[in-house]
């Protein structure tokens, strides 16, 4: 070999080992792991906000007691706590021994009544009842029964 030849074989490129055995360009993990990141934060938020608004509903409702007066007529005591002054309506049954509904009743509480308070509600109802339920006040923006 002579000292030109020897000069130009070590001024060649090496041969490019990325293009000789296949492999990719750069990796794209890190742009997915930051993508997945960004949608399980998403979801993560969602999930607390869903959770926030679910606890903490405008109004609630509990039965208190209920009394059957006759075979046609049950009364009822319920307390409504609301957290803010908007209107509610609050739905409760009567029901048979064979848990069929017999009477049911809407009560309407304004907007400017009281937050908390404990109302009378009298059903009246087809034939006897042996229970009344509360099935719950809604809201026009709450509209599951709390």
């Amino acid at each position: 070999m002579t000292e030109s030849s020897a000069a130009s074989s070590a001024a060649a490129p090496a041969p490019d080992l990325n293009a000789r055995y296949g492999r990719r360009g750069p990796s794209r993990r890190p742009l997915v792991i930051g993508g997945l990141g960004v949608v399980i934060l998403a979801g993560l938020a969602w999930l607390v906000w869903a959770a926030w608004v679910q606890s903490n509903p405008a109004v609630t409702s509990q039965l208190n007691g209920f009394e059957i007066v006759s075979p046609t007529s049950a009364k009822a005591t319920m307390q409504v706590d609301r957290t803010k002054s908007v209107e509610a309506s609050c739905r409760l049954q009567a029901k048979a021994a064979d848990f069929s509904i017999v009477g049911e009743v809407t009560v309407t509480v304004k907007a400017d009544a009281p937050r908390h308070q404990v109302l009378p509600v009298t059903l009246t109802t087809q034939r006897s009842a042996t229970a009344v339920v509360l099935v719950g006040c809604t809201t026009a923006d709450q509209h599951r029964p709390h």
